[in-house]
C-alpha cells in the first residue's frame, strides 16, 4: 500500500519551509490579481500540498483552506466559461474579498474597437440622414411652393394679355366711334364718358398687376435660389451616406427635431443647415402670402374688368338704343314734313291759277265782251260824273293779295322742304351712328376673350360688379 506524503519526511527543513512560503505567496498572488478569471477558458493551475512539521495541524488546516478556496476558483471559472469575457476594468461580485483589480486588453480588443467605431459611424450616417431628410422635405415643399406660385404667375400673366386686350379694344372703339358722319354725332356723349373710365380703370388694374407680377418674379427666384441651397446643402450631407442602405428610414420628426436643437459646426446638424431651413420656410411663408394676395388681386381686377366691359357695352346699347328712337322719329317727322310739302305745293297752284284767272287773258283778243271794262254797259253808266264800278279796284286788290298769299306760301314751302332735307340728312346721320355703335359693340363682344381668364377666378370675381356699375353710372352722368 502507498505510503502517505504527509508522513515521510525528506530533505531538511529549511528546503521544505522555503517551498511551502513560496507556494503561499504565489497562492496569494493569485487570489490578489484573479488571473484565472480572466483566462478564456483556462484554469488556474495551483499546486498545495500540506507539508508536515513541528506546526503540522496549522500547515494541515490552511492547506485545506487553500484548497477549498482552488476548488471554489475552479467551480466559479467553469460557470463563467460559457458567459461573456470579462472586460478590463470591470469589478467582482460584493461578496468577493477583492473589490478590484488590474485591468487589461482583452484578446479581441481590435474587434471591439473596430465594433465602436462601426457603432459611432452608422449613428452619425443615420443622424445624418435624418438632416438629409429634413433637408429634401423643405426642397421639395420650396418647390412645391414655387410651383404653385408660377400657377400664380400664370394666371397673372394671362390676365393682363386680357388687359391688354381690353385696352386695344377700348382704343379701337373711341376710334371707331370717331368715325361718325355728322358733325352733330361726334360731338362728345355719355358712351364716350364711359370709355375714358374704362381706359382709367384698365390702366390702373394694368399698373397693379404689373406690380404683383413683378413681386411674383422676385419670390420664384427666392424660392429657387433657397431650393438650390437646401439640394447643394442636403447633397453635401448625403456624402457619408453611400454605405448606409438607402431603404433605412429618415427618422420621425422627433429625432429630427432633437437634432435640430443640437445644432453644432461638427454635427450632423450644422448651423448652416438651420440657417437654410429657416430662411427656407420664412421663404415658404411670404410665398403664401404673396399668393393669397395675388388672389384677391386677381379677383379684384377681373371683377373691375368685367365690370368696365359689361358698362361700356351696356351704355353703348343704351346709346343704339335712344339713336334708334330718335331715327325712328326723325322718319315720322320728315313724313309729315314731306305730307306738309306736298300739300303747300298743291295749295300753290291754286293761288297761282287763281292770280292768272283774276289777271285775265295774256292776249286781248282772247277777252270776252262782258269782261271788258270799256263795254257799252259800263260806258253808259259813267255819262253821269260820281258813277264808278269798284270792278277794276277790287281786281287790282284780288290780284295783290293773291301775289302776297302765293310768295308767303312758297316762302313756307321752302321752308318745309329745308326742314324734311335736314331731317333727311339727321335720318342719316342717325342710322350712320347707330351702325357705327352698333359694330363697335359688335367688335367689343367678338374681342373679348372669355378663355384669357381662369374659370377659377371668374367664379369668385363678382362682388365688386355692383359698386363699378354705380361708379360707371356716375361717370356717365357726368
Amino acid at each position: 500500500m502507498p505510503v502517505p506524503l504527509g508522513s515521510v519526511t525528506i530533505g531538511p527543513q529549511s528546503w521544505r519551509d522555503g517551498t511551502a512560503r513560496s507556494i503561499r505567496r504565489a497562492e496569494s498572488l493569485v487570489r490578489q490579481t484573479r488571473a484565472g478569471r480572466s483566462a478564456a477558458g483556462g484554469r488556474p493551475r495551483s499546486v498545495s500540498f500540506a507539508p508536515m512539521g513541528a506546526n503540522g495541524t496549522a500547515e494541515t488546516d490552511e492547506y485545506k483552506n487553500t484548497a477549498e478556496e482552488a476548488g471554489l476558483r475552479r467551480d466559479s471559472i467553469c460557470k463563467n466559461k460559457t458567459g461573456r469575457p470579462q472586460t478590463a476594468g470591470a469589478r467582482f461580485p460584493s461578496g468577493s474579498r477583492r473589490t478590484s483589480v488590474v485591468p487589461f486588453p482583452p484578446a479581441s480588443l481590435r474587434e471591439h474597437c473596430a465594433a465602436a467605431s462601426v457603432a459611432v459611424a452608422g449613428g452619425y450616417m443615420r443622424r445624418v440622414r435624418e438632416v438629409e431628410g429634413q433637408l429634401r422635405r423643405q426642397a421639395g415643399r420650396v418647390t412645391e411652393e414655387g410651383t404653385k406660385l408660377e400657377r400664380e404667375r400664370g394666371h397673372l400673366e394671362r390676365t393682363l394679355r386680357s388687359i391688354t386686350t381690353n385696352l386695344t379694344v377700348n382704343r379701337r372703339s373711341s376710334e371707331g366711334r370717331s368715325r361718325r358722319p355728322s358733325t352733330a354725332e361726334t360731338m362728345r356723349d355719355g358712351a364716350d364718358g364711359l370709355l375714358l373710365w374704362e381706359r382709367k380703370e384698365l390702366v390702373d388694374l394694368k399698373r397693379d398687376l404689373e406690380g404683383a407680377l413683378r413681386s411674383t418674379l422676385t419670390q420664384l427666384q427666392a424660392l429657387g435660389q433657397s431650393s438650390r441651397r437646401l439640394q447643394d446643402c442636403a447633397c453635401e450631407r448625403a456624402r457619408v451616406l453611400e454605405l448606409l442602405p438607402h431603404s433605412a428610414s429618415a427618422g420621425g420628426r422627433d429625432s429630427v427635431a432633437q437634432t435640430v436643437r443640437q445644432a453644432d459646426p461638427i454635427s450632423p446638424f450644422t448651423p448652416e443647415c438651420k440657417r437654410l431651413l429657416e430662411s427656407s420656410s420664412l421663404t415658404v411663408s411670404q410665398s403664401q402670402l404673396l399668393r393669397e394676395s395675388i388672389r384677391r388681386t386677381l379677383g379684384s381686377a377681373i371683377s373691375r374688368q368685367n365690370a368696365a366691359h359689361r358698362t361700356v357695352n351696356d351704355g353703348l346699347v343704351k346709346k343704339i338704343a335712344e339713336t334708334v328712337g330718335l331715327q325712328q322719329s326723325l322718319t315720322v317727322t320728315s313724313a309729315a314734313t314731306r305730307q306738309a310739302v306736298f300739300r303747300k305745293q298743291r295749295e300753290i297752284d291754286c293761288i297761282r291759277h287763281s292770280h292768272d284767272r283774276a289777271q285775265g287773258p295774256e292776249y286781248s283778243g282772247d277777252m270776252l265782251s262782258r269782261e271788258k271794262l270799256h263795254r257799252p254797259l259800263v260806258q253808259v253808266y259813267q255819262r253821269h260824273p260820281g258813277t264808278q264800278l269798284p270792278e277794276a279796284a277790287r281786281l287790282i286788290q284780288g290780284s295783290a293779295v293773291l301775289r302776297r298769299c302765293l310768295s308767303s306760301s312758297e316762302g313756307e314751302q321752302q321752308r318745309l322742304q329745308r326742314a324734311c332735307l335736314q331731317l333727311l340728312d339727321d335720318l342719316r346721320g342717325k342710322t350712320a351712328a347707330a351702325q357705327v355703335d352698333a359694330g363697335v359693340v359688335r367688335m367689343r363682344r367678338q374681342l373679348e376673350d372669355r378663355r384669357a381668364v381662369p374659370s377659377v377666378l371668374q367664379q369668385g370675381a363678382t362682388g365688386l360688379c355692383s359698386e363699378l356699375s354705380t361708379a360707371a353710372a356716375c361717370a356717365e352722368r357726368r
